[in-house]
Formats: C-alpha cells, structure tokens, sequence
C-alpha cells in the first residue's frame, strides 16, 4: 500500500501535500475566497494597479462583508466568528489577487474592527460593529506619524479635555469633550473611511478614539504617487481641532498595549497573506518556464532554472507550514508577540525573493503588469516595512532569543 502511495503523481503546485493539512471546513472557506476573487477582482486588478485607484471601492467593500470577510474571526455584532486559521486563508487567497486588497480586509478587521471589539464600549460596538461587518461602513486605524513610525510611544497626536464643549457625552469616559490635534500618515483606506480609530497622547498616557470622519477638523488627504500598493487607499489623516464626546475614547485600554495588540492582529495575517503574493509569482514562473521555448526547449528543462523554480517552491511550503502553525497555536491558546514577529518577519522576506526570483525567470515579461509577478514584488516592498520593519521584528525575536532589549 506504501508502495502505491509513493507512485502517485506529484502536484507541483502542492508537493508536499499541505492541502491534507486543512480540515473540510476550512478548504471551503479558502475556495470560496477564492471564487470571489477569480470572479470579482482577478480580471480588473492589473488595471486598478496601473490606475492607481480601485473602482466602487464601497460597492467591493460591501461585498466583502457580503462573503462574511470583514472581522470574520471577531465573535457577535454581525462577525462571523471564524478561526485564525480560517481568517489567514482568507489572507492568503486575497493577497494572492492583491496585497491591497487584503489590506482593505485586514485594516477593517484586525486593526479597526478589533479595537473597537476588544477595548471598545458597548455603545461604540454597537454603533460600529454591524455595520463594519456588512461592509456597508469603512474603518482606518490612526497610529503611524510622519515622524513616528517603529517608536509609536514618540507619537505627537494629542487629545486634551475640554470641559467647557457642548458635544453630547454618556458613560463614565464623560466629564467634558476631547479635543484632538494631530497628523497620521500612509493610513490605509483614510480618505473612504467612515470612523476612524485614532490613538493619541492625553495626560493619562496614550488613548485610542473614535471618530466619525464626517467630524469637523478631520480631514484626509491622499497620498499619491505611490509605486506599490497602487490598488490600495492610503492617505494621510490631518486633525485640527476634532471635538468629540466624551463617549469617543475606547474604555478598555490605556497605554501602547492598545495600539501594539491591534497591530498583533494584522501581523498574523500578513503573514499568511504574504505567502499568497508568493504563490502566484511562483506559479505564474513554473506556467511560464513550461511555455517559453529557448535553443529548442521549454527553458523548465534548464538546470539553472529547475534550481529556481525548487528554491521559490521550497520557501512557499515552509512559509504556509510556518503560517498554519501559528494559526493553530494561535486558535488553541493565543499568539506571543515574538511569534508573530517570526512569522511576519521570515513570510513576508521569502516571499519578496520569491517574487524577485520568478521575475528573472520572465525575463523582461516579469516587468509586465501582464503578468502578477512585479505587482506583487512592488506591493511586498510596502509590506516588508509595514505593521513593523525588518529591523524591529529582529529584535523582538532578538529580546526573546536573548532576554535584552537592543532596540530601547
């Protein structure tokens, strides 16, 4: 019986037999991300990137949270109360069309939807929840500065009470408004975003907020001229003045533990999402080096390019391995910050060698938007830095390889 089994024909998109890993449940979860994105995304995101702009950006949005995406591993409110594991296939699958794409879902879900979920009062959940879920309201998530990116705690956003408003305040975070003053920067989906999660410096240490984008004083401003993440909103989030209630201020958190356990959230995705950009360069080079004939032969029958196609592939395997243990130990007893720094450190640096690799096996084709694979590279350049660079995630597994703190 052994020996039958060793006979079967390999899968060279899933040698290893990973896909065996999955429970029922779950590859359903993934097609159906899948289907969508086939149908829904896949024969227009080429042209988004170029452009630079994603079409009915609320209509994809709306349909998203149609598909149950958006929280889909937060509980109650209209989330559909998925496992991590389930969550980081669906990152996979949408990173695999777009890294914007999966950052429209994750800035919703893990970083917006999230601290409203878990720092949030019940008004502000009820308020928000449903409607973020359905995808028929957008969040943004304020945290990075133009001079605060890796040291969030330099962050020059300040909110002071002022007694004297006459904004309509309830709950125990009342006692006057709060004014906020402040810039944040390379903020995704800002400038379509309905409420905004701002965290800020008050007496009382750092504190997140809620804000309606329709507040006076806020505004957000889009930053062009990108050349990565193309088909993505990323803007800047300028607040001069903002008035809010009191009830605006998230009850559950004070300090950076707020900010850095959402961020811990959007992470974990990434790092399944980066090994779906990985995947469809790889596939789209093993597609192309069976296609493409040169001094008489397919150039897959080439050494040097076999050694390619084995690296790019030994690399996607230990990523989605590495990325569906941390989504186990993560829905089984919860995800220390190092943890994810691993995976988000090693997933999201294959994945970008990855893509550059399955460039040079286009040739000069790789540079077309024809095909996926220098998207995906330039989008990957945004993610290497984002949600933590390559140097600070060093030394989170530095501190908890080595139990010293090199980066304070």
């Amino acid at each position: 019986m052994h020996a039958q089994q060793a006979g079967r024909p390999a899968d060279p998109l899933d040698l290893l037999e990973l896909d065996s890993l999955l429970t029922p449940d779950e590859r359903a979860v993934r097609d159906a991300v899948r289907t969508f994105c086939d149908r829904r995304v896949d024969p227009h995101i080429a042209g988004w990137f170029e452009q630079g702009e994603i079409e009915d950006i609320r209509g994809l949005t709306k349909e998203l949270g149609e598909l149950g995406l958006l929280g889909m591993h937060l509980e109650g409110y209209g989330c559909a109360g998925m496992s991590a594991v389930d969550y980081g296939l669906a990152c996979l699958e949408l990173e695999a069309t777009d890294s914007g794409l999966r950052s429209l879902v994750s800035v919703q879900g893990s970083l917006a939807m999230y601290a409203i979920h878990a720092f949030g009062s019940e008004e502000q959940k009820e308020e928000w929840l449903p409607r973020m879920a359905a995808g028929t309201a957008i969040g943004c998530f304020g945290l990075t500065e133009p001079d605060s990116g890796s040291d969030p705690g330099s962050m020059r956003t300040t909110a002071r009470r002022d007694g004297g408003g006459t904004s309509r305040s309830s709950g125990a975070e009342s006692g006057g408004d709060w004014v906020l003053d402040g810039r944040k920067m390379w903020i995704t989906n800002g400038s379509v975003a309905d409420v905004a999660v701002v965290w800020a410096r008050t007496e009382d240490g750092i504190r997140g907020f809620v804000v309606p984008t329709d507040t006076p004083g806020y505004s957000a401003p889009a930053i062009k001229h990108k050349m990565s993440l193309r088909a993505s909103v990323t803007s800047e989030l300028v607040l001069d003045s903002v008035r809010l209630p009191g009830s605006a201020v998230l009850p559950g958190v004070r300090g950076l533990r707020g900010p850095l356990s959402c961020l811990g959230e959007a992470r974990y995705g990434i790092a399944w999402g980066a090994m779906g950009a990985a995947r469809s360069a790889f596939r789209a080079a093993l597609a192309y080096a069976g296609d493409r004939v040169q001094f008489g032969r397919p150039i897959s029958g080439f050494q040097l390019t076999q050694a390619k196609l084995t690296d790019m592939s030994l690399e996607l395997n230990k990523g989605f391995l590495l990325a569906l243990h941390l989504g186990r130990t993560k829905d089984d007893r919860g995800l220390r910050p190092d943890q994810v720094s691993y995976g988000k450190l090693n997933n999201t640096r294959a994945a970008l060698e990855i893509c550059r690799t399955a460039r040079t096996v286009l040739g000069a084709n790789g540079i077309s938007l024809e095909y996926p694979v220098i998207r995906h590279a330039n989008n990957l350049e945004s993610i290497l830095t984002y949600e933590g660079t390559v140097e600070m995630h060093t030394l989170m597994i530095g501190q908890a390889l080595t139990g010293q703190a090199a980066f304070r």
